[in-house]
């Protein structure tokens, strides 16, 4: 078995671990000032909203002209009086975009693009988009995220319960925050590719927090039956026991983002994947953390307010000062707590899996029976 797959086992029985809830303070004050970051980034700087939501003019030129793609968005620049976006297409023709402008004012930045360029006017491709039809998309993004976060927190409502439903909204909110300041900061343009890359982004965060979930709800059953482990205790097993899991998949996941976004847009300058490339490597990153630090963590807190569980605490931590004055060494409340079978009734899905008896209980003991 390889070292990752042998550390995956480990945790997965409880055998070592990291305390996640313990420490989720630290947690909660880094998420909260990388979002107060965002927040900054976008109200300070703003969102660079592409053609498609402000409206424009896009212009293709013949194939195989010899103009750089530098001093095309220079000409593009002049004739325009905004900031221009240029790129080269496969076929060798340039496809220029300005954002911006008025509908009568792009006859005039042809001609003067056709002079600039020395090409026939009749030979560049102008067309022109509308505001209107971003806004649509935006709405219809809008009105799908809506519904996709509604439906997430009835069925997790549903299947878990509430609290859990609360947690992974706020890890939802979180991830789409954290993205969208990204963008301000690193000044992307945005595209309907870049919401069709937002909406994506939350079935991977929401995969990784209902895997951690399922096993949470699993272990807690008849939680408060015992007196080894509080709700946290638990909590911290479920994280660690898909750790590796949530690893894996959250980096075969980057990994092609990754080659879209670094080498197909930053070494070979295809710009157009840019847009939805950032959104899902930000995305996905911030998915897998806040499954892991937020939203669970969050769950235990709320979970430890009920009375019930607050009972349980106090259970177990006499319980464990108790034998901690005794001399014996005390279970805490991380991974070592699964070590051993519990004394009393605990669900057998909190410990590890029940061993067979031993088939030597009983030897060299005298049986009562008189020879």
């Amino acid at each position: 078995m390889s070292k990752l797959g042998n550390l995956g086992a480990r945790l997965h029985r409880g055998e070592i671990g990291y305390d996640f809830v313990k420490n989720r303070k630290i947690w909660y004050g880094l998420s909260i000032l990388i979002t107060i970051t965002a927040i900054v980034g976008l109200a300070v700087r703003g969102l660079n909203m592409g053609i498609e939501f402000q409206g424009g003019a896009v212009f293709t030129t013949p194939k195989n002209i010899s103009v750089s793609v530098s001093q095309a968005e220079e000409y593009a620049e002049t004739a325009s009086g905004h900031d221009a976006i240029v790129q080269k297409l496969g076929d060798g023709s340039l496809r220029i975009q300005v954002a911006g402008i008025e509908t009568d004012k792009a006859n005039q930045i042809k001609a003067q693009l056709s002079d600039d360029l020395k090409v026939d006017g009749e030979q560049i491709n102008a067309e022109l988009v509308g505001p209107s039809w971003g806004e649509q998309i935006a709405d219809k993004a809008w009105q799908g995220l809506g519904i996709f976060l509604f439906l997430v927190v009835i069925y997790l409502a549903i299947a878990f319960e509430w609290r859990m439903a609360l947690a992974a909204f706020v890890a939802l909110i979180h991830d789409i925050t954290i993205t969208v300041g990204i963008y301000a900061l690193v000044g992307f343009e945005v595209t309907p590719g870049t919401v069709i890359g937002l909406l994506t982004i939350l079935g991977y965060s929401l995969y990784d927090t209902v895997v951690v979930f399922d096993s949470l709800k699993e272990q807690t059953k008849d939680l408060t039956k015992q007196t080894r482990w509080t709700y946290s205790d638990v909590a911290n097993r479920s994280i660690n026991s898909t750790l590796v899991r949530s690893i894996n998949t959250t980096v075969v996941a980057l990994l092609p983002v990754a080659g879209l976004l670094f080498i197909g847009g930053g070494v070979l300058g295809a710009g157009m994947l840019n847009d939805i490339s950032l959104s899902l490597f930000v995305g996905l990153a911030a998915g897998a953390y806040s499954s892991i630090f937020i939203a669970t963590p969050l769950v235990a807190d709320l979970k430890e307010r009920e009375p019930a569980m607050k009972a349980l605490k106090k259970r177990v931590l006499a319980k464990r000062a108790q034998s901690a004055a005794k001399g014996e060494t005390p279970v805490q409340g991380g991974d070592e707590a699964f070590a051993d079978e519990p004394d009393d009734a605990a669900p057998a899905v909190v410990g590890p899996r029940n061993q067979p008896a031993s088939r030597t209980r009983g030897r060299g003991r005298p049986s009562g029976k008189r020879r």
